[in-house]
């Protein structure tokens, strides 16, 4: 089994991919047992079904590979574990990319995630995400909606 540390580097990895694949399926199972809250907003967003749908109301995927065209980059982690509670923390960094026929490759959004994880069954699992949004830029391409309604 992999360490715990690795389990969770490779849970925050799972979300950058199924986002940028457009696997919104994928990020709800990803966080069945979790909320999700973004700084600045009392909106919170729990269960596997309702993750799905705030990612499909949100995020704009193209017709020609149904992704959003972005890339996800994680950085700067700062995990906490304890190991005999069965809980973690984590502290990162996100810089979102985009490039699409009419938006050259750039920087769109950087920001900030909080999660916490439980073990459960012997797998860790997000129970909580965060959001901070630091840093706007373009994201007309990116979201359906406009981010000041988050």
């Amino acid at each position: 089994m992999l360490p715990s540390h690795v389990q969770i580097q490779n849970l925050i990895g799972m979300y950058a991919e199924r986002i940028d694949l457009g696997d919104f399926a994928g990020i709800g199972e990803l966080f069945a047992h979790a909320v999700i809250t973004v700084e600045g907003s009392h909106a919170r967003t729990a269960g596997a079904k309702d993750i799905q749908a705030m990612y499909e109301q949100w995020t704009r995927r193209y017709p020609d590979d149904g992704t959003p065209h972005t890339k996800h980059v994680t950085t700067n982690l700062i995990i906490e574990i304890d190991e005999a509670a069965g809980t973690a923390t984590c502290r990162s960094y996100i810089t979102v990319f985009q490039q699409t026929a009419s938006l050259p490759l750039q920087p769109i959004l950087q920001g900030r995630y909080h999660d916490r994880f439980e073990r459960a069954d012997g797998k860790w699992r997000f129970v909580h995400r965060h959001m901070f949004n630091d840093r706007l830029g373009d994201l007309s391409q990116h979201l359906l909606q406009d981010i000041s309604q988050a």
